[in-house]
């Protein structure tokens, strides 16, 4: 492939995944109003188009029509700036994320992702991390104490939870000797005794993938773990001083995030684009990215069931359970684990 067609593809395929990416942030939130409103016993978003579907539209153009307030006691360019860094590393993490095979579309062969690198599952984790620090300048730079209390614990939070969170990862990565998210898929395909998937969730990691599941709700701030924002102590919490599109770019990034930690929960667990193919060839090749995005979706639908069901932790139990229960857990999973690679070998 030449440099241009290179830079041609690759510009196609970014315009692509931010559009796919932001469109799915959209009706994440359509979905999570709907789900949770049959868990309280309502109907959720019904009035703007057919079952509430244009709800996402409207609460964007809201937003963008909303006055912009900045308080005066902030100091401006850290706050300006701290929806902004929470915003890009969200988005950029996707970057990394494949979603299928390579495909061939006018004689160019592409992977189906905007890069694919050997070090994937180490890019997304570092640069996960460095969302949380729009969470604590946002805190930092409000200049409020429900503001500073918030990005205080975001950034307890990531650091406790972030431990078990790698280390649960450790064990896939042992499992599948890379740390390039395509070759951790590949590692996954086929089946035990022909009907069990070789998922790593059937390979002795459904552990792992507990401990995964849990630390990605403390990572995204969700529910058990939003202590960051928990309104009845922290009136909002980090993003308490912020208003229209900057609250908007807070919102957008904690889907943003819960979609990646779903695509990640899809590739490492549970075979990414792995599945029965059948049929004619047409539908053999959208198969694949039918499989993926059923496991993200859910995923994300585990996310919001247990937004309405679980109960705030205090913050003492939060961090009691990261580095006394979690944490420990990780650590003897790694041990399992290495026993069972050292006796298949």
């Amino acid at each position: 492939m030449s440099i241009t067609a290179f830079i041609i593809v690759s510009v196609i395929k970014i315009v692509i995944a931010l559009a796919v990416l932001l469109t799915a942030v959209a009706y994440t939130v359509w979905l999570e109003r709907k789900v949770v409103g049959h868990i309280q016993n309502r109907w959720g978003p019904t009035r703007v188009g057919p079952f509430g579907l244009l709800q996402p539209l409207a609460d964007g153009l809201k937003f963008i029509f909303k006055e912009d307030l900045t308080p005066p006691h902030v100091y401006k360019p850290l706050y300006i700036a701290a929806p902004m860094i929470a915003l890009v590393f969200a988005l950029t993490s996707i970057s990394v994320i494949p979603i299928g095979n390579w495909v061939n579309v006018g004689g160019i062969s592409t992977p189906l992702q905007i890069t694919d690198v050997n070090i994937g599952l180490l890019i997304i984790l570092g640069i996960t991390s460095l969302g949380v620090y729009g969470v604590a300048l946002a805190g930092w730079s409000s200049n409020s104490k429900y503001s500073l209390l918030g990005g205080l614990r975001a950034s307890a939070q990531m650091i406790s939870y972030e431990v078990a969170l790698g280390l649960s990862l450790i064990g896939v990565l042992i499992m599948a000797g890379s740390l390039n998210l395509r070759e951790i898929v590949d590692a996954q395909g086929g089946t035990f005794w022909g009907f069990i998937p070789r998922w790593n969730i059937f390979q002795g990691q459904i552990v792992a993938f507990f401990i995964y599941l849990t630390a990605a709700y403390a990572e995204t701030n969700r529910v058990p773990f939003d202590l960051p924002e928990a309104e009845t102590e922290l009136v909002a919490g980090y993003h308490t001083e912020y208003s229209a599109m900057k609250f908007a770019m807070f919102f957008m990034a904690e889907y943003a995030n819960m979609i990646t930690v779903a695509c990640l929960a899809s590739l490492l667990f549970l075979g990414g684009w792995h599945g029965p193919l059948f049929g004619p060839p047409i539908l053999q090749a959208i198969l694949p990215l039918f499989w993926f995005f059923l496991r993200v979706l859910m995923f994300l639908f585990i996310y919001i069931w247990v937004r309405g069901t679980l109960p705030r932790f205090r913050y003492d139990q939060l961090m009691a359970f990261g580095w006394k229960f979690l944490l420990p857990l990780a650590i003897a999973n790694l041990v399992v684990t290495g026993f069972i690679v050292a006796l298949r070998s």
